[in-house]
């Protein structure tokens, strides 16, 4: 049985607060433009969500047509977190995760803006972990002279 852990939103206000671009948005609403900004970076907030359960990361995204993404925890190689001064200053974050699956075509999925980055990261870890041991998973890289090593 699939049990949910965390569920969240990239936040604005962090972000605003949290990042230069925030900021430089801030500043061009004393001409009118950073409201437009704000609003389209708002919505595309409030139109994604993200939901960690115990064996998938589930992405929500859309108002009127909707989308649902999963990746399977057991398929994440690895778990990023990038963040400027700013960022933990407002606690927020961007985590990056290096998948298998499909989802994320063999690459990069990011997650920008993330409230309590370093503890989501960390929780995200421990369930990638929990998953792979569950599933009896485990990596095995090639090096470029042909030698592995398991995982």
């Amino acid at each position: 049985m699939e049990r949910p852990i965390d569920e969240f939103r990239s936040s604005t206000r962090r972000w605003l607060l949290g990042s230069f671009a925030g900021w430089g948005t801030l500043l061009a609403c004393l001409v009118g433009v950073g409201f437009v900004l704000i609003g389209l970076r708002w919505l595309r907030n409030r139109s994604t969500t993200f939901e960690i359960t115990d064996q998938r990361l589930i992405v929500k995204r859309g108002i009127l047509f909707k989308t649902i993404d999963e990746i399977e925890l057991y398929r994440i190689k690895d778990v990023r977190l990038g963040y400027s001064l700013l960022n933990q200053m407002t606690d927020i974050g961007t985590i990056v995760l290096t998948s298998t699956d499909r989802t994320t075509g063999g690459g990069e999925f990011v997650l920008r803006d993330v409230p309590m980055a370093r503890d989501r990261r960390e929780g995200l870890r421990t369930l990638v972990d929990r998953a792979r041991q569950r599933r009896g998973v485990r990596e095995v890289d090639i090096d470029r002279d042909g030698a592995y090593a398991l995982d």
